[in-house]
């Protein structure tokens, strides 16, 4: 099953990788003291977690439209015993 919010995990070990990105983009990024590692990973993680919820959603559908059909025609399993 996946996760639907991964989180970095500070103590996993780095890895060295090659991104090709405009030359022009990276020059700015540095004039502006843009830490490109850290915005490269922020993207990756929100990339992730896109792609990890939209797959646990299309894994878990059939699930939830079952459960949503029982609502709609039983309602909720202990609604009798709400106070409101």
């Amino acid at each position: 099953m996946t996760q639907p919010h991964p989180q970095p995990t500070p103590s996993a070990p780095r890895r060295p990788t090659n991104v090709t990105l405009p030359s022009d983009l990276v020059a700015e990024a540095k004039r502006l003291d843009i830490n490109i590692s850290k915005v490269c990973e922020a993207g990756l993680l929100a990339a992730v977690a896109t792609i990890r919820r939209a797959r646990w959603q299309e894994e878990n559908r059939d699930a939830m439209q079952a459960y949503n059909d029982r609502i709609e025609s039983s309602g909720p399993t202990l609604a009798a015993y709400r106070r409101f």
